[in-house]
Order: structure tokens, then C-alpha cells, then sequence
């Protein structure tokens, strides 16, 4: 296995982990929206599987699904260490439900997420990446399900939310 692709991978799938982590300190803050919060905690893990399946099953690299992850390292690492830096910040002041939201907004819409979310969406895959696409099944667009369930119900949207990440 190709030692570049193993690293991108391993740093894509501690990217799907950390959200899941931040998601599920904000499933225990916030009981009103632990259902919410759950289910987007269970997808960010099925990410983490996923990507984690395709480099255990996927040998030698020319077979990997290729839009499955980010190809910048230093992307995913930054992400990371921003999320874990955040992640302690929200466990050593806990966030008000209207920053949870917000900044969870904004992080879907990083670099990594957004990667993710691009291979969800594509529709000009090859037959082995639209197989990985359909084993997901409909654990995309998080962003616009935040924003939607935040104007649902009266969750202030905030376009600066530069202590987020």
C-alpha cells in the first residue's frame, strides 16, 4: 500500500472522528437536539468506516476510490488540529446551542467536509467509488441540514464565527 495514501487516509478518517466527537459533546449539552445531534454523531462514523474500508479492501492503490478523500495533508492536518483545539475549548467553556449550531455549520463547510460531501454528491464516479457512494446511502449535506433545522427552529444564524475554526 501506497504510504501516502495511508496517511491521507488516516488523517481523513480522524477528520470524520473529530466531528463525531465534537458532535457528541454537543449530543450530551444539548438534550432538545440530541436527536439532531445523534444521528450526525452515527454519520460522521459510517464516514470514518467507510473511508477506513476502502483502504483495507482496496490494494493496490490504482483501485482506490480516488474522490473519496482530500489529497492536501496539510488541509486535513490543520482541520485537525483546529478541531481538536476546539473541541477542548467547547469541553472547558461549553458553547451557547446558538455557537454549537453555527460553528458546526462552518465546519461542514471546510476544506476536508466539504471534500467528503463533493464525493457523496458526484454523479461521474466509477463503478467502484458510486458502490462506496451508495453504501453511504443519505449521510450527506449536513450543512444545509444544520441550516435547516436551525431556522426550523429559531437558532440565530451567524456569518462571523471566527472563534469556530
Amino acid at each position: 500500500m501506497n504510504e501516502k495514501l495511508t496517511v491521507l487516509t488516516d488523517e481523513s478518517i480522524q477528520l470524520e472522528l473529530l466531528v463525531s466527537e465534537l458532535y457528541l459533546d454537543f449530543y450530551n449539552l444539548f438534550p432538545d437536539d440530541a436527536k439532531f445531534w445523534w444521528r450526525l454523531v452515527e454519520e460522521e462514523r459510517n464516514h470514518a468506516s467507510l473511508i477506513r474500508s476502502a483502504l483495507e479492501y482496496f490494494d493496490p492503490i490504482d483501485q482506490f476510490p480516488d474522490k473519496l478523500i482530500s489529497h492536501s495533508l496539510s488541509v486535513l492536518k490543520e482541520s485537525n488540529g483546529k478541531l481538536r483545539d476546539l473541541i477542548t475549548k467547547f469541553r472547558n467553556s461549553p458553547p451557547k446551542r446558538a455557537e454549537a449550531f453555527n460553528c458546526a455549520f462552518k465546519l461542514e463547510r471546510t476544506a476536508g467536509e466539504l471534500h467528503f460531501q463533493k464525493f457523496l454528491n458526484d454523479r461521474e464516479l466509477n463503478v467502484v467509488e458510486k458502490i462506496f457512494q451508495k453504501l453511504n446511502g443519505d449521510d450527506g449535506e449536513h450543512a444545509d441540514r444544520i441550516r435547516e433545522y436551525m431556522n426550523n427552529n429559531g437558532i440565530p444564524f451567524e456569518d462571523n464565527m471566527e472563534n469556530c475554526l
